[in-house]
């Protein structure tokens, strides 16, 4: 919905809602592929130019239906059809307001009786930071694929790249977690972000494993020291007069410009992040995976638990699996009969 408070209507022409879409009720925000104005003509979604829509549930569920020919007499165009088959690949849902609380009441139950809750955090919890995430809507990925697939104007129209130094205030999230391992509720939390806001909100570093690195975080590359830094280091390596050393995996280049301040070492400093290509961090995914382990319940929030071996960590715990997912949109998980799960769609 719109953040200043602007009704928004539902993108279905024939819907029987009263078109606009009420705040607290339940809604889909899709996004197929740019189709020009012309082409859309005759359409029964008022697709957007870079083709995304906002729905009522309800009104979602019937044109997906449509689209697979399951409702004979809502007839979609070949081209509309497959607009909706993209744009089942990265829709986003939003519980009503009534469903939400009903949940977060007996998420809350089954936090207080865990034995070993961990959590598992993807990038979705730092948009609310100003931070994009990769396969959300309009992330990264997303566009790229668009991109690719579709031509340039399927790119999305939302912000551009942003710097993580412009965003370093934790989130009503990322504190919620910190005050959860501090009353013990949580035992541990494994993380795939790398903007750093975990370790920003107070946790300290032997109660999180950081899978894909810190942004803000170093090591020596000959003592394996590390610490930990006001700006982002990979972006101030270019300054520095250090001789580059291309990774053999990544083909990029892990050194910071920084030199082991410990006395005698003289090595150089590298970033943690993990690119493609790179193994993940051998003491940094054990951790993860001991505690991962002893887990009678894992908090999913802001991940679509797809990028592996990250994912299977989920998976790892005491049977049968308890899962609680908050992601907006769809997860292996969620369907599956082999895990006790809750699934919230986050507003």
């Amino acid at each position: 919905m719109a953040s200043n408070g602007a009704q928004v209507k539902c993108s279905y022409i024939n819907c029987d809602q009263r078109k606009v879409i009420d705040p607290e009720s339940d809604r889909a925000d899709v996004r197929g592929f740019h189709v020009s104005k012309s082409g859309r003509k005759g359409m029964l979604v008022d697709w957007t130019d870079d083709g995304s829509a906002t729905l009522h549930l309800s009104c979602w569920q019937k044109i997906s239906k449509a689209a697979k020919n399951e409702i004979p007499e809502i007839k979609l165009s070949d081209k509309e059809q497959e607009l909706v088959k993209e744009a089942k690949k990265t829709a986003e849902f939003h519980d009503s307001e009534a469903h939400f609380q009903s949940e977060a009441v007996r998420i809350a139950e089954m936090l207080k009786n865990a034995n070993y809750c961990i959590g598992f955090t993807g990038a979705g919890i730092s948009t609310a930071a100003g931070i994009g995430d990769f396969r959300g809507i309009h992330g990264k990925w997303t566009n790229n694929d668009k991109t690719k697939d579709y031509g340039s104007k399927s790119a999305s129209s939302g912000p551009g790249k942003q710097n993580k130094r412009d965003y370093r205030l934790p989130t009503y999230t990322h504190e919620a977690i910190c005050k959860l391992l501090d009353m013990g509720i949580m035992k541990y939390l494994i993380s795939q972000n790398t903007d750093g806001l975990h370790r920003l909100s107070g946790i300290p570093a032997q109660k999180i494993s950081e899978l894909h690195g810190n942004g803000f975080e170093e090591k020596c590359e000959k003592c394996e020291t590390r610490r930990m830094r006001n700006t982002n280091i990979r972006s101030a390596a270019q300054k520095q007069k250090v001789p580059p050393r291309k990774c053999e995996r990544c083909k990029i280049n892990h050194r910071t410009g920084n030199m082991c301040q410990n006395p005698g070492c003289g090595g150089y400093m590298m970033n943690t992040i993990i690119n493609f290509g790179d193994y993940l961090e051998g003491p940094v995914l054990r951790s993860a995976e001991d505690n991962a382990e002893k887990a009678d319940l894992v908090l999913c929030l802001g991940t679509t638990l797809r990028v592996t071996p990250a994912s299977d960590l989920v998976a790892m715990g005491k049977k049968p699996n308890r899962l609680i997912i908050c992601n907006r949109q769809t997860t292996p998980y969620d369907d599956s009969d082999n895990y006790n799960r809750v699934k919230l769609n986050i507003k």
